[in-house]
């Protein structure tokens, strides 16, 4: 099965919108330039839901090509795998050490993954930003708890 443009255009907006936001949320000098390597991702992420939202309609319609395609699901996944590889390089463009990069990327493509299936499957109810914002506490919450009840 064929990709429309339109659903090209929104891939490729968002793999620019996630980096740019990780490069601007991390640059030197700017507010952002304490986040941690995680809130850089998260923030990215954030600001590239909005290319989502915007198109929600053509969204639902390319996912539900996707779910109906063997072939189109394995894409998607070396499509998240590459958004992974770019959000980890922005960060070490930022001076993120090689593990706190790797992690924070791979973390950051399992929220998105669980809170994108969410927006889909609630009708796009809530916003995608705040199911982002939600999976990412979530995670922070588990990693909290599992770092002080480890032995």
């Amino acid at each position: 099965a064929r990709v429309e443009e339109p659903f090209l255009v929104t891939r490729l907006q968002f793999l620019e919108g996630g980096r740019a936001g990780v490069l601007d949320h991390a640059a030197p000098g700017r507010g952002g330039a304490t986040a941690t390597a995680l809130e850089a991702t998260a923030a990215a992420l954030d600001a590239a839901a909005g290319v989502f939202e915007e198109r929600g309609g053509l969204v639902l319609q390319r996912q539900g090509v996707i779910e109906a395609n063997a072939e189109l699901r394995e894409r998607e996944l070396i499509k998240l795998a590459s958004l992974s590889e770019s959000l980890a390089d922005a960060l070490r463009e930022r001076g993120v050490d090689e593990l706190a990069a790797r992690l924070a990327a791979e973390a950051a493509i399992a929220v998105l993954k669980v809170a994108f299936r969410r927006w889909v499957d609630g009708s796009r109810r809530p916003r995608l930003r705040q199911l982002l914002d939600e999976c990412f506490e979530e995670l922070r919450t588990e990693s909290a708890r599992g770092a002080v009840s480890t032995p």
